[in-house]
């Protein structure tokens, strides 16, 4: 079993930043991708930043430039910093691992930026 806790959510104002972390734990010997999605009300899951085991990163063209995402060593821990944020980057950020072929994700963190 994995286990994946976020941290950091909360409300900030646009143009304001937020940290949200993840933190993997239980049997695993390795992770290959971990990420970062987010799901606002009446939309559909939507990928935000993705880092792999060899640091390779990838990110939705709506956050380029604003948020980074970091970690997935040793300590199974993944960081998204965000920047510059909008209005409409509210909604619900899910970490997710992918550990050999099976998909993980968090509970779910708020994230509401205001206008």
């Amino acid at each position: 079993q994995v286990q994946l806790v976020e941290s950091g959510g909360g409300l900030v104002q646009a143009g304001g930043s937020l940290r949200l972390s993840c933190a993997a734990s239980g049997r695993i010997f390795s992770i290959n991708v971990m990420g970062w999605y987010r799901q606002a009300p009446g939309k559909q899951r939507e990928l935000v930043a993705t880092v792999t085991s060899w640091g390779s990163t990838n990110y939705a063209d709506s956050v380029k430039g604003r948020f980074t995402i970091s970690g997935l060593n040793a300590k199974k821990t993944v960081y998204l910093e965000m920047n510059s944020l909008k209005p409409e980057d509210t909604a619900v950020y899910y970490c997710n691992a992918v550990v050999v072929s099976n998909n993980y994700w968090g509970q779910g963190t708020q994230v509401t930026v205001s206008s």
